[in-house]
């Protein structure tokens, strides 16, 4: 199935010719257009309330970033997005490989979080966003944090969901599998095993929609679709010698460096693969932070329980501003 048409749109503040790329899928919840931002050979892209295509006297304030991690992409973001939309900037990334970027095989991009930070980083100064404000959850943790570490001057505030910003201390068994030769890659890229199977684990509270089961798994309908959710997995460090095992060792001796920045936490406290042991960890190197602990929400904390979201993200809002 096609995933994308396009529209040419030029960016009058940035002189960057972008383009708005549109999903043939019909996704009512999500009507936001995704921009280009070529790195390199490939195309990152990323939804963008640039106050250009608004009222630009009704958005002011910090710009808010949401990182993503695997197997959403931006779309996870979305009730975030109608919310601040009219508010202040709001950017929704899809990582490389993810989404509605470019999906190059593995010798073409290594999928590293090392390279996922990069690109993250390139973005904000490309961009010239300050004041930022990042919302991350799960992979996009690390992505966030470690790229939000090297541009610490711009960073106004953190709102941290379910994630991790070390070696893993343990793996669960359903992502252990997802590694086995050979039948990792047939079931995650083959039978989208990894992202179906998210649908039903990452919640606690209720079933998902139909509608947002069909949104959160729109881009990945192939064998090479998926090749990201795949590399995600791969790129877990069980051993020193895993070459993202020091990125998330440095990342994790840095986190103090946050001390003077605003962190407010909301966590899922049903999640089986950032277990609050992942949280307590966050605690100990942020003891400023606010901390919203959701005792029946899973994984996909976006999902259960957006208003909590919200209200951490509209109180770190006010205190940028």
């Amino acid at each position: 199935m096609g995933f994308f048409i396009h529209q040419p749109v030029v960016d009058r503040n940035r002189g960057i010719r972008q383009t708005a790329v549109m999903s043939r899928i019909s996704l009512p919840d999500f009507a936001y257009p995704a921009h280009d931002f070529p790195i390199g050979k490939h195309v990152l892209r990323y939804v963008d309330t640039h106050p250009e295509t608004q009222n630009a006297a009704e958005v002011s304030g910090p710009t808010l970033v949401c990182v993503h991690g695997n197997p959403t992409w931006s779309y996870y973001y979305r009730r975030v997005i109608d919310a601040f939309a009219g508010r202040m900037r709001v950017i929704a990334v899809d990582n490389m490989g993810c989404g509605r970027s470019d999906k190059p095989n593995q010798q073409e991009f290594d999928y590293t979080l090392a390279s996922h930070r990069d690109n993250l980083i390139e973005l904000l100064d490309r961009l010239e966003l300050q004041r930022v404000i990042l919302l991350v959850h799960d992979w996009g943790g690390a992505i966030g944090l470690s790229a939000g570490l090297a541009r610490l001057d711009q960073i106004a505030g953190l709102c941290v969901l379910n994630t991790g910003a070390f070696p893993p201390p343990y793996l669960p068994w359903r992502i252990a599998a997802c590694r086995w030769p050979g039948l990792g890659p047939l079931a995650v890229r083959g039978l989208n095993a990894f992202a179906l199977a998210a649908l039903t684990m990452a919640v606690n509270r209720k079933p998902l929609t139909a509608q947002t089961r069909r949104g959160l798994i729109a881009p990945y309908d192939s064998w090479k679709s998926r090749v990201a959710i795949d590399a995600f997995v791969k790129d877990i460090p069980m051993r020193p010698a895993h070459p993202t095992h020091a990125t998330l060792l440095n990342l994790e001796k840095d986190l103090e460096r946050f001390r003077e920045t605003r962190v407010s936490i909301v966590w899922g406290m049903k999640d089986w693969c950032f277990r609050p042991e992942c949280l307590d960890r966050f605690v100990a190197a942020w003891p400023h932070a606010c901390v919203n602990r959701l005792d029946d929400c899973g994984h996909y904390v976006l999902e259960e329980a957006p208003d909590a979201v919200i209200e951490a993200l509209e109180h770190l809002q006010s205190r940028a501003s």
